[in-house]
């Protein structure tokens, strides 16, 4: 067994490879590898062709999985010793769209900028550079010798809702045989406070469309008779949510959500979370409520109902006096542990077929929502590498967000999933100006190093 690693050592590797990981993660971000446009296709095929030349460039033996009418997915083999134990690392390197010029952005989104210690681009934080993180701390742990194999697989479909995922492990077969997978796509609670999830909510995506006419037509001369589909819209949603307190009125909605338990409650109640501290990081002006553990119930626990765009009618400056032919609205429930998302789809459809059946509804992407286990020693072991790394206890939360491999992982691979995440609230997930920053990269190097470390010393 090789000596434990040290701390200041792994620091030292950081500092000594931060240009290199600068000038990657430069070139990740420059790739804008936009899952839901079709016009990017061939930016996520150079994204392919650059995880591909880069892993392979770090040692691993790298293989493709294509699928028909979807994007591929890659994994990368570091050590294939079977009196080792396998760690896996799961990571997205498919992107949210942006645009400097409907968005705020400070900086171009596909530029990687550098001010200071941080990084801004779209997809500096989610998740490229805590991919890239990751894989040089599997390069540290290599080259000390720590024994245990270890493996990549990130896709290009997660933004998504990560449709042929499951498809692809399930036809990969035993290639992707694992112990547990480490998850490296999570937030903290605040730079202060290390976070790691203990569960993600899910998500089903849909589009409510009504159509009434063929064309603008004059307000003054049918407003009164012609039905304004903005309004019935408008109506509708509010039939279905109470907008004010966040409420989800359709029946049946919360009958099967699992709340979080007392023990739960508490570690969230002392996690250092603040309700101030949310709002700075995520730029909020209002919120439904300022208290702490109430905002972590709604962010972490609670179901929800959100309105996304509406569209339709007149967009342009001043005022168009007209009745518009068509509108859309387009939405997305978050889904909590309990909650089938295909009952809720039906719960949906039969409400807004009730409310008013001449809506036309389109359901796009869906997954349930997800637990990690906490049984087993290697929640222990993902808290003692954060604090090795960070030099501070790092807390079990849950994550609102969703990732919908992380069931498929859990039901094909058949083993325990794990998160050690390394962005921070302030860093802006699918926001203008997401940012990442050296601290937290060179820490979950060394994070990543030292859990690799651990899981070693776990018995085969």
């Amino acid at each position: 067994m090789p000596s434990p690693l040290d701390r200041n050592q792994l620091l030292s590797y950081t500092a000594n490879h931060r240009d290199e990981y600068e000038a990657l993660l430069k070139r990740f971000v420059e790739t804008p590898t936009v899952s839901c446009d079709p016009e990017h296709a061939g930016d996520i095929r150079k994204g392919v062709d650059l995880t591909v030349e880069t892993l392979k460039k770090f040692g691993g033996a790298v293989k493709v999985y294509e699928v028909a009418n979807g994007n591929p997915t890659v994994h990368a083999v570091f050590g294939n010793d079977p009196n080792l134990p396998t760690v896996t690392v799961y990571n997205h390197m498919d992107v949210q769209p942006a645009s400097k010029e409907t968005e705020p952005w400070d900086t171009e989104p596909f530029t990687f900028t550098r001010k200071g210690d941080s990084y801004f681009g779209r997809g500096t934080t989610d998740d490229k550079g805590p991919a890239l993180a990751a894989l040089y701390g599997a390069r540290a742990a290599r080259e000390a010798g720590v024994p245990v194999n270890i493996r990549f697989l990130w896709e290009f479909e997660e933004e998504i809702g990560s449709p042929n995922f499951e498809k692809i492990i399930t036809a990969a077969g035993t290639d992707l045989k694992t112990d547990s997978v480490v998850v490296s796509d999570t937030v903290w609670v605040s730079r202060e406070r290390p976070a790691c999830s203990a569960g993600l909510r899910g998500l089903l995506g849909f589009l409510l469309t009504l159509e009434t006419g063929t064309t603008d037509t004059h307000s003054g001369e049918v407003g009164g008779a012609a039905r304004n589909p903005i309004a019935e819209l408008m109506r509708l949603v509010c039939d279905l949510y109470d907008p004010t307190t966040g409420r989800v009125l359709i029946d049946g909605f919360y009958d099967d959500v699992i709340p979080p338990s007392a023990a739960e409650l508490n570690d969230w109640a002392n996690s250092g979370f603040t309700a101030s501290g949310f709002k700075q990081a995520h730029h909020l002006k209002l919120m439904r409520t300022e208290d702490s553990l109430e905002v972590m119930k709604r962010i972490w626990g609670e179901p929800t109902f959100e309105i996304h765009g509406v569209v339709g009618g007149y967009q342009g400056p001043g005022l168009k006096s007209i009745v518009p032919p068509r509108a859309e609205v387009k939405a997305s429930c978050r889904l909590v542990p309990g909650q089938d998302p295909e009952k809720i789809r039906n719960l949906i459809a039969a409400a807004v077929k009730q409310e008013n059946p001449d809506v036309k509804m389109q359901f796009e992407h869906a997954a349930p929502a997800f637990l990690t286990p906490m049984d087993g020693p290697l929640p222990g072991l993902l808290k003692q590498a954060v604090k090795f790394a960070f030099e501070r206890d790092a807390v079990f939360v849950r994550d609102g967000g969703t990732i919908g491999a992380m069931t498929s992982i859990e039901k094909v691979l058949k083993c325990p999933v794990l998160f050690l995440g390394l962005s921070l609230p302030e860093h802006g997930y699918h926001a203008p100006n997401e940012n990442f920053d050296w601290p937290q990269a060179s820490g979950g190097m060394v994070a990543f190093a030292k859990y690799f470390e651990e899981i070693a010393n776990l018995k085969k």
